[in-house]
Parts: structure tokens; sequence; C-alpha cells
């Protein structure tokens, strides 16, 4: 009871605008038209101004509530707004990216065969998927859930066989148990030679020799020789452990679009940041229901008073949109401007190791705002620059200092741990204790759990699976 009581006090403090405001935050640029056009479409008094071309007998641009309701002290600025060019749909920028995965699977599974319960099972399975690719719980469980959940009464053989079907969708190796089955998934699904076929061998029987790189064994085992068996590990090793994690090109159509939130010029090594337009139309009161508004004023009974009230009510809904809407700009503006003057020498030229330790308290420190808003403003927002597309998330990261005492950023230093593993000697792989010192050399004092822990996240494998033949 304690607690309910907390979360009601803690809402009442909001005040609508601020919660809207907050919703709105979190959009990038493509969602928030779509939000701008159904609050269009579900609130009657929110229209769009038509230009001064199109204005007939002098009627205003946009009404104001003071026309009609002498006690409502709303500003008719408030009301509304102007957010854009001449060009009422300018053509964006828009980027690729990763495609949303599991519906990709849901269209394959549409062209399939299965109908009926075993589609709805085979629906079910496909989410039940990681964005890996792999089906990480085991039939059983998934029978039970199937049974409880869709209400369908089945087996696990019956659940196995709707997984061998897809199992024969693309990317090649989705639905595997685990990476074994997923590489001999991809195998399987090639044209059979010699070479491949010593490779599913590997996979069969010898996973765990090839696992530990136990090569002495595997040769021992087959009879291979030292050069066929590293030609079929040259094979495996090229397949797909994440299928996943990338899409094939034949989907490149499915592919989602992003539109940068900002845009970024460097016009003789001044930094000059804009915002692009989006198609967010001029918004007034519409004419119809402010009439009708004044009508209702001045007529009593009660079926006027519930015509104020809703027209009223839509009315406070119009202007705490369209001022969210504002709000919403002007911090995502302040906020990127922050991150520019922190990142400057970065934005310069797209260094990366002239990324400085940033995290979000130091933007919530020299915006004014709390760090729950900078971390809405960041997510799921894009910045155009002369040298790429950048999430904004990109741009922070813890930091650590080197023995000359200078502060770097944890990023700077992962780049220097891959580019050492990448120069190494992979007959002889460097050990994380060995890659202490390599690093110390470069200056970055670090310890042997932090380089793990940095290699871990680079998804860089220990020395041992590192090494070749």
């Amino acid at each position: 009871m304690l607690k309910q009581g907390l979360q009601q006090k803690l809402q009442q403090g909001l005040s609508p605008l601020q919660i809207q405001t907050i919703k709105l935050l979190e959009l990038p640029t493509l969602e928030l038209e779509q939000r701008i056009k159904k609050e269009l479409e579900e609130n009657p008094v929110l229209d769009e101004a038509p230009s001064s071309e199109e204005t007939e007998d002098g009627e205003p641009k946009n009404v104001s509530l003071s026309d009609y309701s002498p006690d409502d002290s709303t500003p008719s600025y408030r009301l509304y707004i102007n957010n854009q060019g001449k060009d009422l749909k300018p053509q964006y920028n828009t980027f690729s990216v990763k495609e949303s995965f599991h519906q990709n699977l849901e269209m394959q599974l549409g062209y399939s065969d299965l109908r009926g319960d075993d589609r709805a099972i085979a629906s079910f399975i496909i989410g039940s998927i990681d964005d890996d690719g792999y089906l990480r719980r085991d039939i059983d469980s998934l029978t039970d859930d199937i049974a409880f959940r869709l209400n369908i009464e089945t087996t696990p053989d019956h659940v196995e066989r709707i997984l061998k079907v897809i199992q024969e969708f693309e990317p090649v190796g989705v639905g595997a148990r685990d990476l074994r089955e997923c590489l001999l998934l991809q195998l399987r699904a090639k044209e059979q030679t010699p070479l491949r076929k010593r490779a599913e061998e590997i996979l069969e029987n010898y996973f765990e020799e090839f696992s530990r790189k136990h090569y002495d064994k595997i040769m021992a085992k087959t009879g291979m020789s030292k050069d066929e068996l590293k030609d079929a590990i040259d094979e495996i090793v090229h397949l797909n452990p994440r299928p996943g994690g990338q899409i094939d090109d034949s989907y490149v159509e499915q592919a989602q679009q992003i539109v940068p939130d900002f845009i970024l010029d460097n016009k003789d090594g001044e930094l000059i940041l804009t915002m692009p337009k989006f198609s967010v139309p001029e918004l007034r009161v519409n004419k119809r229901y402010a009439d009708l508004l004044m009508n209702s004023a001045t007529s009593s009974g009660k079926h006027g008073k519930e015509a104020v009230s809703f027209v009223k009510q839509k009315l406070d809904s119009a202007k705490w949109f369209v001022e969210a809407i504002k709000q919403r700009q002007n911090t995502l503006q302040n906020t990127m401007k922050a991150i520019l003057d922190f990142q400057h020498d970065f934005f310069l030229d797209g260094d990366e190791t002239k990324l400085k330790p940033m995290v979000l308290k130091n933007i919530a420190e020299k915006t004014g705002l709390d760090i729950s808003t900078v971390s809405r403003v960041v997510n799921c927002k894009y910045i155009q620059t002369n040298f790429g597309v950048y999430p904004l998330k990109y741009f922070f990261s813890e930091g650590m200092k080197t023995e000359s005492g200078d502060e770097v950023s944890t990023r700077e230093i992962k780049k220097v741990l891959s580019e050492s593993i990448e120069a190494e000697d992979k007959k002889k792989p460097l050990t994380d204790e060995e890659l202490v010192t390599v690093l110390s050399q470069k200056g970055y004092k670090v310890a042997r759990r932090t380089v793990a822990k940095y290699r871990e996240q680079l998804n860089i494998p220990i020395a041992r699976m590192r090494k070749e033949i």
C-alpha cells in the first residue's frame, strides 16, 4: 500500500505537458512524424494551417482561445507551431540500419506450407529465437509454453519437426540450439565437396577438440594431413556464428531506415550544427470546433456544458502537444550542442582517439538537464557528419589515465588493444598478461582483468582460441 501511494504521488507531480514532453523526447525523427500524424487524426481540434496563398477572406491562420473563452488565459502562440520551411515534404538523407530479424523470419513463414496450429507454433518458436539467431530454449519447455499460452496440445517431436522447417529459412543457420548445430546447418546447405565433408566430420565428431584447438588429436583420429586439416578449419571459421547478426543482401529492400536528427558540417574548421526540417505541419485550432466552444459557452443546459468540457479537453491536449514538440526540439538542440562542445576535437576530423571520456552526468551538468532526460535524448538519435553517421550513444564512454597523467577514453584503449591483437603472431598469440605489457609500452597502464574485460567486449577470444596452424 505504501509503495502504491508513493507512485500515485509521483505521478501527480508531473503535469500533462511534462508527460507529453518526456514521451516525445525518446522518439527519433521518423517516429515523431508518425506520432504527429496520429495526433492530427485523433484530435479534431488540431488542424493543419493552410498556406497564406490558400487563406480566403482574410481568415486568420490560427485561432486564439481568447477569442472564445474570456476566462482562458492560454496565449495563442502555444496553440500554433510553424516548424518547417517552404518545402512541405523535404527529401531526407536516409540510412539503412539493421533489419528487423524476426520480421524477416515471419515473412518467410508466410511463404511456407505451414497452416493452422503448425503456423501458430512456428510463429511462437520464431518469437523465442534470440537476436543472434539461436533458439536457446529446450524443446520440452517450448512444448509446455505452447500448450499454456497458445492452448495448443502438441509433442516435443512435433515441435522439433516444425523447428526443422524454420531452420531451412534464411539466413542459413537460424534456429540452431548451439554453435555446433549452427555451423553444421550452414555446411550442409552448401554444395558437398571432399573439403566440406572433412569440415562436417570435424564438427560432427570432434567439436570439443576443435574448440580447444587440439589439432594433433584431430589429425591422429581422422588421418587428415596438416594441410587438409588447415583447409577444413579455414572452411569452418568462414561460416557465420551469428546468423541473426547480419542480414543477407537479398533483404536490402526490407532494411529499416533512419533519418539523422542532426547534421554537422565542417566549413573551414567551423562546426555548423543543424536539425533537418521534417514534415511537421503548421498546427492551428480547428475553427469549426472553436465556434462550437463559443456557442456552447453562451448556451445553457447539460449538453452545452458537456460540449464545452469536451472541446476544452481537446484544446488543452492540442496546447500541450504543440508545446511539447517545441520543448523537445529545444532540448535536443541544447543537448547536442553540449556534446559537440565536449567532443569538439573528435568532430573536427572523426579521429576516434580524440574522443574524451564522457558520461551522461557531464552533459547533464553542461545543459542543466536531469540525467534521465539526457538519456532519453541520446536514445535512438543519430548525427550525420562528413565522416559517417553515428548514434549519439557512441560518444559516451568511461575514462582512465595514462602513465603521463592524460585522461583517455576507454574506446581509445579498446582500439589500441584491438590493433595490438590484430598485429600479433597468430602462431603465438598474445596472452592477456602479455597484452598488459604491450599496452604499458604504448603508455596505457591497465590491469590484466581490465584487458580481459575489454577483449571480451570486443568479442575477441582468448589467446588459445586465436592460435592458427
